[in-house]
């Protein structure tokens, strides 16, 4: 069977593609880092209630979740629109493709979104079943980013699409790709990492304050940023490995010495991090971690591009132009950072006054 008569036909964009290419790193990037602080929060809770090491460093993840999730799903929706106005005759056919997993999301996010609250307000009450309630909310969340990772794999092969023929039922998993698994793990312990660094980051700022109390928090975060990074690296050697040969060969591609740059800067900033994390110089260690993540989220882009290559790129999108559409959304983009800014500062001064 001829694998393009299975894409469907991409629409006509309003602005050159390279705005929206753009825009969808930047978004992806603040959705990324509350995605990992969200996640990473869940599971750093989850696996101290589970060895009985509970404290009050757990309590003020469990207080904070409500708004990191809030962040995660807002934060979601622009890049997820930018992924589809670029790639959405791939990301609209898998999703049917798998349509009935991803729905699910829905139901599964209003569980963990339940049971965070229910956690955070009957923290006493539920005294031992507290572990049970964030493993329940955790493996809410493990499924959520199960079943993107596999949707974005699956869009990004339309040979796997032909399954639909013998299992039609919208049930479509793409568990055979050899990448899925570490591709999985390397957002997992990114979480961890992440979110170990906002504890170290905030610990950091009370103790500079004269709160002496928070370095024990500082100390707990940069044990879990520092173990979480150095299993990413085994995860993101198995990850590379993983993936086809058409991908990672560049042979007189442009996107080579892009690629070499990102991934350069990634596999630096991660070692350096580790340098810095272990010499306790927090903030300078999440200086280095944004820039890593900000030039791995440019690997992954790349990836998407080579993985597509022989179906589409984006230059083959039909413009059409018309820019009123575009500075609408970035004045409102703007106004919206601004909002988010200030709701973040008042979240700051609360925490400003905590003990």
């Amino acid at each position: 069977m001829d694998l393009q008569t299975l894409i469907p036909s991409p629409d006509v964009i309003p602005v050159h593609w390279a705005w929206f290419q753009g825009l969808l790193n930047v978004t992806f990037v603040m959705h990324l880092l509350m995605m990992n602080l969200m996640l990473g929060g869940v599971l750093i809770c989850f696996v101290h209630q589970l060895r009985g090491t509970t404290s009050e460093v757990d309590r003020f993840i469990v207080g904070k979740l409500p708004f990191t999730i809030a962040f995660t799903v807002n934060f979601g929706v622009a890049p997820l629109l930018f992924l589809q106005v670029m790639y959405g005759h791939f990301i609209y056919t898998s999703s049917v493709l798998m349509a009935w997993v991803w729905l699910s999301v829905i139901l599964l996010l209003l569980v963990g979104y339940y049971g965070v609250y229910l956690h955070g307000i009957k923290w006493e009450v539920l005294g031992p079943a507290r572990a049970l309630v964030s493993g329940t909310v955790a493996c809410c969340f493990l499924l959520i980013a199960f079943i993107f990772v596999n949707n974005m794999t699956m869009m990004l092969e339309p040979e796997s699409w032909q399954r639909y023929f013998d299992h039609p039922g919208g049930f479509l998993l793409n568990l055979s790709e050899p990448s899925l698994l570490p591709r999985y793990l390397h957002f997992i312990l990114s979480s961890t990492a992440v979110a170990g660094l906002g504890l170290a980051l905030y610990g950091d700022w009370q103790v500079g304050r004269g709160n002496e109390k928070k370095s024990g928090m500082r100390r707990l975060g940069l044990r879990w940023f520092i173990g979480s990074t150095l299993s990413q690296i085994g995860v993101g050697l198995w990850f590379f490995k993983a993936l086809p040969s058409h991908v990672t060969s560049f042979s007189g591609s442009g996107l080579a010495l892009l690629f070499a740059l990102f991934l350069s800067l990634g596999i630096l900033g991660t070692l350096l991090s580790l340098v810095f994390a272990l010499a306790r110089k927090v903030r300078i260690t999440a200086l280095v971690t944004l820039v890593t993540v900000i030039s791995m989220v440019g690997v992954r882009e790349i990836v998407r591009l080579q993985y597509l290559a022989p179906y589409f790129t984006p230059s083959d999108l039909e413009l059409q132009p018309q820019y009123s559409p575009l500075l609408l959304f970035l004045l409102f983009f703007a106004g919206g950072i601004a909002l988010v800014w200030y709701m973040v500062r008042l979240v700051i001064t609360g925490l400003e006054v905590q003990p």
